[in-house]
């Protein structure tokens, strides 16, 4: 298991049942495997759950039913290999100071807010234009 705890962006889930996108879906359906398997524990926070549900209900090609992915979203929450982060009033403080400062979209620099109060300096993503910004932050690109 790694030592490094990272969380897992919501795009990232998202691919897992993609299925128009082949070897995206194939590549994050290997990371959370590994998760499943306790290869390796991944964070995710209640903001990645929520934008989880909205795509695979909503937004790729052939949707989820909602019941499988509200089931899948219990799996996760339930699981002791994915540690589910959260925010307070005092991180959309701290999420506001991240967007002026490196001008970044609001919802990103709330998920990396919400990182930093819970201890968790690595994020895998497809996003690396706006988390890359974050000096803090390690970025990890599954797809390069």
């Amino acid at each position: 298991m790694n030592d490094e705890l990272a969380l897992i962006d919501s795009n990232l889930l998202s691919y897992v049942f993609d299925k128009s996108e082949p070897d995206k879906c194939r590549i994050c359906g290997e990371l959370v495997a590994d998760c499943w398997k306790r290869r390796r524990d991944f964070a995710v926070s209640i903001q990645n759950l929520s934008e989880f549900y909205v795509v695979v209900t909503k937004k790729i090609s052939n949707p989820m039913p909602e019941k499988v992915a509200k089931r899948f979203i219990e799996l996760m929450i339930d699981f002791h290999g994915w540690h589910i982060i959260n925010y307070s009033a005092r991180t959309i403080k701290s999420a506001i100071d991240i967007n002026t400062k490196y001008g970044i979209h609001y919802w990103d620099a709330l998920l990396a807010a919400t990182m930093r109060e819970n201890d968790v300096y690595c994020v895998y993503t497809e996003n690396e234009d706006d988390f890359g910004k974050i000096p803090w932050l390690k970025t990890v690109n599954p797809f390069t």
